[in-house]
């Protein structure tokens, strides 16, 4: 009789089941993020709203961004607390980053950081992963900031980087390619890429910690990958659900006021060449020592709630619930 009801109950929900959507991503969320222990703390204080507003950060995956002496203790943790999801990591540590600017470090030199990417690579294993390469190397090549007597080395290095983490079975790496207001034409990008590896990547990356809207970045995007033979690409939509700054306002790139929250994370970009919308720069952190923020990567809350303020109060920013939801789970 049991066996009946069960078998009875499986025939009317197994249509449901079948069609049941996918989840938006496959991607692990950090439960312990800054933004999470954020909505924590303001919801234990009574600030329900804005807790609320933090959730929305919160349940959306973000990288975590390895930039230390020794990348394997957060990488191994986020290995293995997301349990056969894909983690999203950002290698951030080459030589002379950022061209002394707001996030200038990196390793001391080129052998140093080819055995930090071996340990990273490591680390990684056998899990699933998606990792962004070293944010700005490449367009700083190209917009005369870092100096020529460190491009080849640089080229060297990425292409090794890249080589190197292809070793794991199941790791995507995308080597970035900054962003159309940076490098507008893209057949300048084209052989710093290639020098650089994307050749043996999956693919490059647009948009990183900027605020170029979609639109803009796609034609950009899609004009890249036809020059690079049918590469895909993933974007970054953390911060564009308003675009750029106005024009005139120093330093755009650094904590603009005005921004809000864009497109959440997914797979499922409807694009044949674009593999995922990410937020790789987390909402909240910091660009920079500038208009009142802490240092670059720290977090700053004020900020964040109003990225997602300002998303949640525009329909016209493609933030879905159904997104927002699947976050939770």
């Amino acid at each position: 009789m049991l066996r009946t009801i069960a078998a009875a109950l499986l025939t009317v929900l197994s249509p449901a089941l079948l069609s049941a959507p996918e989840p938006p991503h496959p991607f692990w969320v950090d439960p312990r993020s800054d933004a999470a222990r954020q909505a924590a703390t303001w919801q234990s204080e009574g600030r329900t709203a804005d807790a609320a507003a933090m959730r929305h950060i919160a349940d959306q995956p973000t990288p975590t961004w390895l930039a230390d002496a020794d990348p394997t203790f957060g990488i191994e943790r986020a290995v293995r607390e997301a349990r056969g999801r894909t983690v999203l990591l950002v290698a951030y540590r080459i030589p002379h980053r950022d061209c002394g600017q707001y996030s200038a470090g990196g390793a001391e030199n080129g052998p140093a950081y080819l055995r930090w990417i071996d340990r990273f690579a490591a680390a990684i294993g056998d899990a699933p992963a998606l990792v962004v390469l070293e944010p700005d190397a490449v367009p700083h090549l190209l917009d005369g900031c870092t100096p020529a007597r460190f491009h080849d080395e640089r080229h060297g290095l990425l292409a090794r980087a890249t080589e190197r983490l292809k070793r794991q079975p199941h790791t995507k790496v995308y080597l970035d390619a900054g962003h159309p207001a940076w490098v507008p034409n893209p057949w300048r990008m084209v052989p710093a890429l290639m020098r650089s590896g994307v050749s043996r990547a999956d693919g490059f990356a647009l948009n990183v910690s900027n605020f170029r809207a979609d639109a803009e970045v796609i034609a950009y995007g899609d004009t890249l990958s036809e020059l690079l033979g049918g590469k895909h690409y993933v974007m970054d939509t953390s911060r564009n659900g308003s675009g750029p700054p106005p024009p005139g306002l120093s330093e755009p790139w650094c904590n603009p006021p005005g921004r809000s929250l864009g497109r959440t994370p997914t797979t499922a970009t409807g694009h044949p060449r674009i593999d995922a919308f990410l937020w790789i720069k987390h909402p909240g952190d910091s660009d920079g020592a500038c208009r009142g923020a802490p240092e670059a990567g720290e977090w700053w809350p004020t900020y964040a709630l109003d990225l997602a303020r300002r998303a949640a109060a525009d329909p016209s920013v493609p933030v879905a619930d159904e997104d927002r939801r699947a976050g939770e789970q």
